[in-house]
């Protein structure tokens, strides 16, 4: 099955949660301290960065969506360092300032990429049941398309069946990230996402994938669940709903870094894609392959549209190739996501030879992505003659995308690509021949723009015409 991203633009998710502060002190790790038995670390980096549900939020707003975040914190500088970095990030949140209380925050100490502590700084939870965030929710639940509650057991959602019968009425789906063995408090939510070790700490050990199901569909009946989502670290996730079979998403992680807050990257893309009028399967889909990317990350992190387009196209092999127009400006936004350079060259290509094989290459080596524009048949027969192309567009584009050294293949049907080129604006733009950097078409666009003109040689004795006019002599 085909997976696409939808647009996440118009999506409106409403966060309700625990939020914290993460602090990551990071340093080298290089001596025995000769106090106790544990590393020296000497600190030469600070990094804040909004967790919890914060962290579910600032994935949501990475993706595009319209966000709002509530929570409760409490009156401190954590507090207001949270949300400078949310506003910043695009988040709207809505924080009731307890006085008296400590916002969470959760110190890890990384030496050589490794959490070597975690420091934990946390409000008595009775302190955080004293405000109800009901009405406060109510006023913000109006316009939402999808909620999420992102229960991290630390006080905020203490009346979460409160919040989940608000919102079944007001017909609004409701994704719940779990914290607590008691999933009667989310008894009617669309969706629970646990991760393994949280699924069993309720229904108990699981020791094969049929029993996890049987457990799974017991647990759904209880509790009225519309689905579950289990999340099982490298074994990917199982997607569980009534009356369709159970579906095993299996892991896309090549390597894993970090795992930490994968879970709230697993929410947030499930949210925003169900949203976006994707299936319970397609969003599962999305978010599978977003946990993929996250975890390779270290600390909790965010996953872009980008990334997330470039994962799904190698998945489903068409990362390179012959693309429309259309889709070329797309996989070159996603380039320039990812901080490679640009370059693009174009010409005929009607019978190939090794002449364009090692001008193609060095092409390539003057960047990361090499795109080739390429003269559609009309606009070849208008340069070359009648009698040409040899071979048709197709044909010529389908050799060219076989090449290791070309990621995309786009035709033009005008008689220069300056249009194409202008759209596109590569870093480097390479002509093969003797021309002037300021004589190729599209040129003068690049340069002004920041890029570079690069004329490569022809290889002697290498020539499409040459190869025709010695296939016709030894016909006759």
């Amino acid at each position: 099955m085909k997976i696409d991203i939808p647009s996440f633009e118009h999506v409106r998710v409403l966060v309700v949660g625990d939020v914290m502060l993460d602090r990551y002190w990071h340093g080298e790790a290089s001596r025995m301290s000769p106090e106790a038995p544990v590393p020296v670390v000497h600190i030469n980096e600070l990094e804040e960065r909004p967790g919890g549900a914060g962290n579910v939020a600032l994935n949501l707003a990475a993706l595009g969506c319209q966000v709002t975040l509530l929570s409760i914190v409490g009156n401190d500088a954590q507090a207001h360092t949270l949300e400078s970095q949310l506003k910043q990030a695009g988040v709207n949140s809505v924080f009731h300032y307890l006085d008296g209380i400590p916002t969470i925050t959760k110190l890890r100490v990384i030496g050589r990429n490794q959490q070597l502590i975690r420091l934990d700084f946390e409000p008595a939870l009775d302190a955080v049941k004293s405000f109800n965030l009901l009405p406060l929710f109510r006023q913000h639940l109006v316009g939402a398309d999808i909620l999420i509650l992102s229960d991290y057991a630390k006080g905020a959602l203490h009346d979460a069946q409160a919040i989940i019968c608000a919102a079944k009425q007001a017909g609004v789906p409701i994704l719940i990230d779990p914290k607590t063995r008691d999933f009667g408090l989310y008894r009617g939510a669309t969706i629970v996402t646990p991760n393994q070790k949280e699924f069993e700490a309720v229904v108990g050990s699981c020791a094969t994938q049929d029993e996890l199901i049987a457990k799974g569909h017991g647990l759904m009946r209880d509790c009225d669940l519309g689905a579950l989502l289990v999340t099982q670290g490298e074994h990917g996730m199982t997607l569980l709903q009534e009356g369709v079979p159970p579906q095993h998403l299996p892991t896309r992680a090549r390597e894993v870094y970090d795992v930490t807050g994968a879970g709230d990257t697993v929410i947030a893309v499930l949210a925003a894609a169900l949203a976006a009028g994707e299936t319970m399967h397609q969003a599962a889909t999305l978010a599978n392959t977003a946990a993929g990317i996250v975890i390779r990350k270290l600390g909790a992190a965010t996953v872009s549209v980008p990334e997330l387009r470039r994962a799904l196209q190698r998945q489903q092999g068409s990362e390179f190739g012959v693309l429309s127009e259309e889709e070329l400006m797309v996989v070159v936004e996603d380039a320039r996501a990812h901080q490679e350079k640009i370059v693009m060259t174009n010409g005929c290509f009607d019978i190939l030879h090794a002449g364009h094989i090692q001008y193609l290459e060095q092409a390539r080596e003057l960047g990361q992505r090499l795109i080739i524009a390429v003269n559609d048949d009309d606009s070849v027969r208008r340069l070359k003659g009648a009698k040409r192309p040899i071979n048709p567009l197709r044909e010529r584009m389908t050799v060219l995308s076989a090449l290791r050294a070309v990621d995309w293949v786009v035709a033009f049907s005008e008689d220069t690509p300056e249009r194409l080129i202008k759209c596109v604006t590569p870093d480097v733009l390479v002509k093969g021949g003797d021309y002037a950097p300021d004589e190729v078409a599209g040129g003068q666009h690049v340069i002004a723009h920041g890029g570079i003109v690069q004329i490569l040689p022809f290889r002697q004795g290498c020539s499409t015409s040459s190869i025709i006019d010695k296939a016709k002599n030894e016909v006759v």
